[in-house]
């Protein structure tokens, strides 16, 4: 439910529903690589001018979209700002409310070594551990739910010292990636994958086989 989200930010990152408002947190697993965005990349290769994967992820929410004609659904994109420059919606808390990943934050570890350093949180999914993103939120407007009940994400990082490695790693050696693998995973990348989000975007086109025009 949006009030959910609304209850643990402040009002300036509020979403502009009421509290009972349906809504769906969306999220890429390892195999969206092969199963969604090669495909789509074959497919819609003229198309692509921008980012490929944004775009596989709104081609494939759009077409959701037209499964519900007759009801009004709103999209939010990871990647979307406000004019204020503002993310439109805080994906990582969004995760937590709905109970699809937990957050990890400072405020989760009891003795806090990092001083006066600035430490970003990240969510770690129970089957799929860093090895997965959040994509979009999709809402629906003329949906109230007021008997959902809220599920707990799952704590599968419990320990005080297994916390403050996973913000060690995910804060000061983000490139390798290894605070993806802090819970043992059901899924990871494949080599392919990892390759392609180590590239950096200007460069990614080639990797695909798309030319430059097309960017």
């Amino acid at each position: 439910k949006v009030g959910w989200y609304n209850a643990v930010l402040q009002p300036a990152f509020h979403l502009p529903y009421p509290d009972d408002t349906l809504a769906f947190v969306v999220l890429s697993t390892p195999a969206m690589f092969d199963k969604a965005l090669k495909p789509f990349v074959n497919k819609e290769r003229l198309k692509i001018i921008r980012d490929p994967v944004d775009q596989c992820v709104s081609h494939h929410l759009s077409r959701v979209k037209e499964k519900f004609p007759d009801q009004r659904v709103d999209v939010m994109f990871d990647y979307e700002m406000l004019p204020s420059r503002k993310p439109k919606f805080l994906a990582q808390t969004a995760a937590h409310v709905s109970g699809a990943a937990y957050y990890y934050q400072r405020k989760d570890v009891k003795l806090d070594p990092w001083g006066k350093k600035k430490i970003f949180g990240v969510c770690i999914h129970p089957k799929y551990g860093g090895w997965f993103a959040i994509r979009a939120l999709l809402l629906f407007p003329d949906i109230e739910v007021p008997f959902l009940e809220q599920p707990a994400p799952v704590d599968c990082v419990s320990t005080e010292e297994k916390r403050i490695e996973l913000l060690e790693q995910f804060n000061f050696h983000w490139q390798d990636g290894r605070y993806r693998d802090i819970i043992e995973v059901k899924e990871r990348y494949s080599e392919e994958q990892k390759v392609y989000f180590a590239t950096p975007p200007a460069e990614r086109f080639r990797l695909l086989g798309l030319s430059q025009e097309a960017q």
